[in-house]
């Protein structure tokens, strides 16, 4: 094809590409004239404006992320003209919405985007990569959601980078996405990335090509070793649901940015994921980085297809709550372990200690105690990554909804092996095929009919639902785990606690600065109701100066005093806050927390029934 001119090359895709409605694409340059201070410029070109009142605007929040983010503070010089170059009028009239006033019928808006935050959320620009989130990056125009949208990213040869979307290529660097929907879902590395690819023969015959791209100090090799550990994950992900989904464009791409400066993060979309993981590089760290892989892609099934009707479609001008997170999300964290348990990438211990972990959300946290999976995942919109900055209560009121979700999965699925002869993936399949191959979204009680049909008891159904996703009962962990051969303990028994404590240390005698300037140890959040330091009435803000007649200087000493001690014996405890010097005593309690072991590892004989069990729970189911 010969090469157009850019103005011209723009608008031959802009006039070429109609909607079905029969509207023309809005088009995207993005360039990156001083990348090495974090700024892109962008210009965005809308044909056929709308002719009365033309609104732009930047999103406030991001699909995958249920918490609102400001995605505006982050962009400015933002202007309005028409193709020429003449200025239009245009007023800020919202933190991130602008109105054009009157306007030809192409109207052009450039602003330039400031980036330097590299993870799942927002955007990151550099010399090195442009890591696009598109809600971070992009304006858009209220009430033109259903338009197709073009991009062309400029200055590639210039920095030497590639592009990696799942974003449809067109052709002479040209990328679309049919609506916004799809074009908010789909985050953009521009790097010079190393990637390793492969074809999965799906159940119905046709290939679906999987892209593992990784922006990173790694050599190719490594990446080609990790893509081979990834492909056996992807394979025991499609053998619960029986078939991958069918990706648009009959790809899925991984977008893995490993740096140490990153923030660790990782979000699902339709037909890709974004990874960052903040380690030096993937090379020895293989294992421990497949986790999130083993979480994010196990979403192109759960929450990306099979999709909360509360979250469909997403609404990028507020915050998106969502009743099912514990499924969403719950169940997702524990098929991500589980699944490289199956994969052999975790051993026994390894696993048992996840377990572990899942089964003392459930019943060592205050807020699984008073608040059901379903509040919990209502609480995401303060809790998922949320930026606000004064402190909260969520030790005693939330549970994160992965783990306590993760702990409704683990109690469900050995509760299907044992009273039904069923598993936990009959399940993700029966709703795989009611709601996600055929994109019906679900809701609470949906979820629970899918239950009812597949064990062909309602009775136990809503039995379930009713004790455990509406309501704050807990299953019987220790008897569950039990037919599998596994242990369920107090993972320090005949050991004194206090209680796990948010601490700062203060300023010494000898008056070396500390951080909070300060004498003692300084409570930096609220204490977790019911436990010894609790009901002592030690709290944020006040600060411990002596324990059991020592001086108290750091977290450390602190411990020792405590771990000194037997459960059930007191110490005296002297504090300062802002009303003063206080005096209290703590009694001490044996740690609530659980552990769970293998019965060989407890010193206990392995029962064949107990072996069948735990083989056809943990074993591959790769065929």
């Amino acid at each position: 094809m010969k090469k157009l001119p850019l103005f011209a090359l723009t608008f031959f895709f802009i006039t070429a590409a109609v909607a079905q409605q029969g509207q023309k694409a809005i088009f995207y340059l993005v360039s990156f004239p001083n990348a090495a201070h974090h700024e892109a410029e962008i210009k965005m070109t809308i044909p056929q404006a709308p002719s009365r009142e033309l609104r732009v605007r930047m999103s406030r929040s991001s699909a995958g992320r249920y918490a609102t983010h400001e995605f505006g503070k982050n962009i400015y010089n933002v202007k309005a003209t028409d193709v020429s170059g003449n200025t239009l009028p245009l007023k800020q009239i919202e933190g991130d919405v602008y109105e054009v006033g009157e306007h030809p019928e192409t109207v052009v808006i450039t602003y330039t985007l400031f980036g330097n935050w590299t993870d799942g959320t927002y955007a990151s620009i550099d010399d090195s990569h442009a890591h696009l989130n598109m809600p971070a990056a992009f304006m858009w125009v209220p009430g033109q959601e259903k338009r197709p949208l073009r991009f062309e990213f400029d200055d590639l040869d210039k920095h030497g980078w590639k592009v990696a979307t799942q974003l449809k290529s067109e052709g002479a660097n040209i990328y679309s996405a049919p609506d916004l929907q799809y074009m908010m879902d789909s985050p953009t590395e521009l790097s010079n990335f190393k990637e390793t690819s492969w074809d999965v023969i799906n159940t119905d015959g046709k290939k679906e090509k999987i892209n593992l791209t990784i922006h990173s100090d790694d050599s190719q090799p490594v990446v080609d070793n990790f893509g081979k550990m990834v492909q056996k994950m992807v394979l025991e992900e499609k053998a619960v649901f029986g078939e991958l989904p069918a990706y648009d464009y009959g790809e899925y791409t991984f977008l893995d940015d490993v740096y140490p400066t990153t923030s660790g993060d990782g979000m699902e979309h339709r037909n890709s994921t974004c990874i960052v993981q903040p380690i030096n590089k993937v090379e020895g760290n293989e294992v421990p980085l497949l986790s999130t892989f083993s979480h994010e892609y196990f979403h192109s099934w759960n929450v990306k297809r099979i999709r909360p009707k509360s979250l469909e479609p997403f609404n990028f001008e507020h915050a998106n709550m969502s009743s099912e997170l514990w499924f969403a999300e719950g169940f997702t964290q524990y098929y991500g372990e589980l699944l490289l348990e199956r994969s052999g990438f975790h051993t026994m211990d390894e696993y048992t200690h996840t377990i572990s972990g899942l089964v003392n959300a459930a019943l060592n946290t205050p807020g699984a105690a008073k608040y059901t999976p379903v509040q919990a995942s209502n609480h995401a919109v303060f809790a998922d990554a949320g930026v606000s900055i004064d402190p909260n209560n969520d030790n005693n009121i939330f549970t994160s909804y992965y783990f306590y979700g993760g702990a409704t999965a683990l109690a469900l699925d050995l509760r299907l092996r044992s009273e039904f002869n069923l598993t936990l993936d009959d399940y993700m399949r029966e709703v795989w095929l009611a709601r996600g191959k055929v994109m019906k979204p679900y809701t609470v009680p949906d979820l629970q009919s899918d239950l009812a049909r597949l064990t062909k008891n309602p009775k136990f159904a809503a039995d379930f639902f009713n004790r455990y996703i509406n309501g704050i009962e807990k299953n019987n962990y220790e008897a569950l785990l039990a037919k599998a051969g596994l242990v369920l303990r107090r993972a320090q028994p005949g050991k004194a606690w206090a209680g796990p404590l948010s601490t700062m240390p203060g300023r010494g005698k000898s008056g070396q600065a500390r951080t909070n300037g300060t004498e003692g140890l300084s409570i930096q959040s609220s204490t977790i109701m019911g436990t010894p330091i609790y009901k002592a009435g030690l709290d944020a803000g006040d600060i411990i100066l002596k324990a059991d007649g020592k001086e108290i200087k750091d977290a450390q000493a602190f411990n020792d005093v405590v771990g000194s001690k037997k459960p059930g014996e007191k110490i005296a405890i002297s504090y300062r806050n802002r009303t003063g010097n206080h005096e209290t005593t703590i009694a001490l309690e044996e740690n609530p927390y659980f552990e769970v072991v293998t019965n060989e590892k407890a010193g206990k004989a392995l029962s064949k029934d107990q072996e069948t069990f735990r083989t056809n729970w943990l074993s591959s189911k790769i065929k």
